[in-house]
């Protein structure tokens, strides 16, 4: 299955195909670089739910926009109604769509703490970022 990945930036347009077959998009999500992560709050804990709210507002906001965009668009060519929107039921294969669509999501937003679990289990990747620097630097 191939899926057409575009978006916008400053500079116009992006788009891109890839063959989302091989992707596990899922499991990549709790992706991290080496090295511990830079903490700049004093609590971890109060740092981790930040990162979490501010993955949920940046999704949502990105979301919101893009819902909005085409909202106004469909009606203004006169295709669709707000009504007809908020009577929409899903066929099955729509609601599987959704429910992966929901397990990325997820995947997204617990990032953080799908990695520390990582570097709980990996103590030995959990280098500091100066270490890492210094050993670049020596190189």
């Amino acid at each position: 299955m191939s899926t057409e990945l575009s978006g916008s930036h400053s500079s116009g347009q992006i788009s891109e195909q890839i063959d989302t077959t091989a992707v596990n998009d899922v499991l990549m999500a709790g992706d991290k670089s080496k090295g511990g992560r830079p903490y700049f709050l004093n609590d971890p804990a109060v740092e981790r739910v930040m990162n979490i709210a501010m993955a949920v507002a940046t999704e949502v906001a990105v979301v919101r926009e893009r819902m909005d965009t085409i909202e106004r668009l469909l009606q203004q060519k006169g295709i669709l109604q707000q009504s007809e929107i908020e009577a929409f039921v899903p066929t099955d294969a729509q609601a599987e769509e959704r429910q992966l669509w929901h397990a990325r999501y997820a995947a997204r937003i617990m990032r953080i703490v799908q990695q520390e679990a990582d570097a709980i289990a990996h103590p030995e990747n959990n280098i500091p970022m100066r270490q890492i620097a210094d050993d670049i630097n020596e190189m």
